[in-house]
């Protein structure tokens, strides 16, 4: 594999992308591409299969679609680009980025996922689209039923591809990209590289070019972490204090469980905090509806399991805070980098019980940091015992 890592950054209209393309970026008011997108796109562009390392928020949804809709602009109208995400969420977002840049080509776009009527997307199927983002579960089921055709494919994105196999999609995926044409441009994207996205890579990727931005656990230098130190049973009652302070816009707070959110919010609502909740127990329509209140700010916090560490592109996010300490150093990485994204800072904050300083240590040693305490008066357990 060939590697290219952070070199100089040119300006989209210097990329070589078609006009109506460029166009649409520039109406869009963007100017500098992110690093992963001026390394990735010019390659593209070339037909070369990439290998993208870099966390959610850097623009690599950006990196892969621009050049795909490039490609796009002249050829016959039929299914010719597919994208596999691990979550509904991101599986809509990528849809709604394509959407947006394809408008300008008058090309069709469907989001294929679970949860949702599956009679819209069948007939979308059949009528055809150029480009389909999907689930693996869902999408398998349209093929296995005869709704959509993939073996003339031009081009296959593999994205998240380290939460895909996280979530046990490896026998889906095979089974998908079996039915597809070898002769194929694929892309793979991954905020890291354990051997199984290395081997997924290896099996599926031609001569493929490696792109990367930062390094594996690497914390964004634009967000600030802090530990608090609190009793588990004190841990709702900092975190209403912590939010009528008026710099927390716009917050996202982490729970270990599905009951433990719902709790949270509860106690919220009852502090006149406006809060909603997003976990796996939600409908999709009520997931849907908790991301659009959080969004236009109907709601400033939004409580989750980790079903929204990965694949959730919110801008603005301005502190994450991990009412429980993640149990897996990465997922610690994955939480905070829903702040601080796009040159943007932002406050990550970890309430740690006494049950949950080992977690903490071993968290700092993974990430090769240490992170500072922050004592609040009447919440701090060394205090109170001390007390």
């Amino acid at each position: 594999m060939e590697s290219i890592e952070n070199p100089a950054t040119p300006t989209f209209a210097e990329l070589g992308l078609a006009a109506p393309i460029l166009a649409t970026v520039e109406a869009a008011g963007y100017d500098t591409p992110t690093p992963i997108q001026a390394q990735a796109i010019p390659l593209v562009l070339k037909g070369r299969d990439v290998m993208g390392l870099a966390q959610t928020g850097t623009g690599k949804t950006a990196a892969f679609a621009l050049p795909i809709l490039h490609r796009l602009l002249d050829g016959p109208r039929r299914t010719r680009v597919l994208v596999l995400t691990p979550t509904r969420e991101l599986c809509m977002q990528v849809e709604e980025n394509f959407r947006r840049y394809a408008a300008v080509a008058g090309l069709d776009v469907v989001a294929v996922f679970g949860g949702v009527p599956y009679e819209p997307q069948e007939a979308a199927l059949r009528a055809g689209v150029d480009v389909v983002v999907a689930t693996p579960g869902r999408l398998l089921d349209h093929l296995e039923k005869g709704n959509a055709d993939v073996e003339l494919l031009e081009a296959l994105v593999l994205d998240e591809a380290d939460r895909m196999l996280d979530m046990g999609f490896a026998p889906q995926i095979n089974r998908i990209v079996e039915q597809i044409c070898t002769y194929r441009q694929t892309l793979l994207f991954s905020a890291t590289m354990p051997p199984e996205v290395e081997a997924l890579a290896r099996k599926y990727l031609r001569r493929p070019v490696v792109v990367q931005v930062g390094r594996r656990n690497e914390n964004t230098s634009t967000v600030t972490h802090a530990v608090y130190p609190v009793p588990r049973d004190r841990k709702s009652s900092l975190l209403a204090e912590l939010l009528r302070k008026p710099e927390m816009d716009t917050v996202l707070v982490f729970t270990r469980t599905k009951p433990g959110a719902d709790r949270v919010v509860r106690h919220l609502e009852r502090e006149g905090i406006t809060a909603v909740a997003m976990h796996g127990d939600k409908t999709q329509a009520q997931r849907m509806d908790a991301l659009e209140q959080f969004r236009s700010g109907a709601v400033r916090v939004l409580v989750a399991t980790d079903i929204a560490q990965r694949g959730l592109d919110i801008s603005g996010i301005t502190h994450v805070i991990n009412y429980d300490v993640p149990e897996q150093a990465e997922d610690y990485v994955h939480r905070i980098g829903r702040t601080g994204r796009a040159a943007a800072t932002g406050d990550a904050y970890t309430f740690m019980a006494p049950d949950e300083i080992a977690m903490v240590r071993l968290i700092e040693r993974v990430t090769g940091q240490e992170i500072p305490r922050i004592s609040v008066p009447g919440y701090d357990f060394g205090t109170l015992a001390a007390d």
